[in-house]
């Protein structure tokens, strides 16, 4: 991936110079002579730090991201804060699908003992608005869809993929498991190869492509030439679903997100692990079709729960403001007025920072709280308004008459909502 994020803003802009005034309308509302169908597909290729990707040759990634956007990015939430997320498999999938770290949507390794399923998927927010659309996942896992998306369970509303193409590492007589681990390989390649068959013929509303070879090879062999040869097959089987999608959009009318990235990143010393909060651990990367990214992906470093919100917006998914206010990211296709909110409590004040966009000083954000966390258990939470102020001054102070340990803050912009918490009880 020799392509930087400097490449990606230059695209960007030359798209802008022909779209006049595009820039300020939201993703979500195209001309209706224009519209067509939105049809999203997201790959996780397992355990490569953005180094990794960066030093290898990655033709289909290249020419997906000189389409769209390269970007350096990270998982393992807010290091030493109350979201710290280990970067671990599972872990880094379930913060994609809910948009949210590990202390709301609780998988905290790859056992998947417990999800916090009040924090939805992206499959759960589709069918609950657009019942008729279609889901699919292609995964060697078979966890990703019983466990993290939870099928048929009364927690998700038993809700159903309605194509599933996954499980085959326990099919043993199929994939006989040998110590060099190429049945993953081999696996990988049936996986994709069907996700491209599939999403051409069919064209599902929303895709999930796992693919595993590239993490067992980094546990096995750490920073290695068999490491970097996965890399280049994870890349060619990426280029096979990338045709497709290029198939659907040139044969139909259709426009298509395509997101490819990874759940954690390795150990600086080997590359053989993970679970950390490492620099190089928490490294990962995103890369995209669309040259609609904003600011926040060409200039910042965004983060896995930012890829959810990123989907919704695009398939005009609407979240309510309970969920809305929970939501730990923020898109990376839409105008933002605000990020990075932080809060702390100091002396009897609250007090509170983010970072404004810059593009809209004349906006007012709002800003709420509430002592308590009833969302976590399906219940509600009452918040109360604490003040307005202007979204460049990017500070706010409170001063709270009996100070509790415990506070759920919301900032609310015309154009997003960020989230943060302050939680001494512990």
């Amino acid at each position: 991936m020799k392509l930087t994020k400097y490449l990606s803003a230059f695209l960007a802009a030359f798209f802008l110079c022909f779209t006049g005034k595009a820039e300020s309308k939201s993703i979500t509302d195209p001309s209706p002579s224009l519209q067509k169908t939105r049809k999203v597909v997201f790959i996780i290729v397992d355990g490569l730090s953005a180094d990794m990707i960066e030093n290898t040759s990655t033709p289909h990634l290249d020419a997906i991201a000189k389409q769209g956007g390269y970007t350096r990015a990270y998982v393992g939430g807010e290091k030493g804060g109350y979201s710290e997320t280990p970067t671990i498999s599972a872990v880094g999938y379930n913060s994609l699908l809910t948009g949210t770290w590990a202390n709301k949507h609780n998988v905290w390794g790859n056992s998947i003992k417990a999800p916090n399923y009040n924090y939805p998927t992206i499959f759960s927010l589709l069918k609950k608005q657009y019942p008729e659309k279609k889901t699919a996942i292609f995964s060697t896992w078979l966890d990703n869809r019983t466990k993290l998306v939870g099928e048929g369970l009364p927690e998700t509303g038993n809700i159903r993929l309605d194509y599933a193409y996954d499980g085959f590492e326990l099919d043993t007589v199929q994939f006989p498991h040998d110590p060099q681990r190429k049945y993953i390989r081999n696996i990988d390649e049936k996986v994709a190869t069907e996700a491209a068959r599939y999403i051409k013929k069919q064209g599902p509303d929303l895709s999930w492509v796992y693919l595993e070879y590239t993490d067992d090879m980094g546990h096995k062999y750490g920073d290695s030439p068999q490491l970097t040869k996965a890399i280049a097959f994870e890349d060619r089987l990426i280029g096979m679903i990338s045709g497709a999608v290029k198939h659907r959009e040139k044969n139909y009318n259709e426009e298509w997100l395509f997101i490819i990235t990874t759940d954690h990143g390795r150990t600086k010393e080997t590359g053989h692990h993970h679970g950390g909060q490492s620099e190089r651990e928490r490294s990962t990367w995103i890369i995209t079709n669309t040259s609609r990214v904003n600011e926040h992906f060409r200039k910042e470093t965004p983060a896995i729960v930012d890829i959810l919100p990123t989907m919704t917006s695009f398939l005009n998914i609407n979240i309510p403001t309970a969920q809305a206010y929970e939501l730990d990211g923020v898109s990376l296709i839409d105008q933002l007025s605000a990020v990075k909110l932080r809060a702390e409590i100091q002396n009897g004040q609250m007090i509170l920072s983010w970072k404004s966009t810059g593009k809209h000083d004349n906006q007012t954000a709002t800003i709420r709280i509430a002592e308590t966390n009833n969302y976590k258990n399906g219940g509600k939470d009452t918040y109360r308004t604490l003040g307005e102020v202007p979204v460049k001054d990017e500070t706010f102070k409170y001063d709270l008459k009996k100070p509790g340990s415990f506070y759920k803050i919301v900032l609310e912009t015309p154009l997003n909502t960020l989230n943060t918490r302050v939680d001494i009880s512990k």
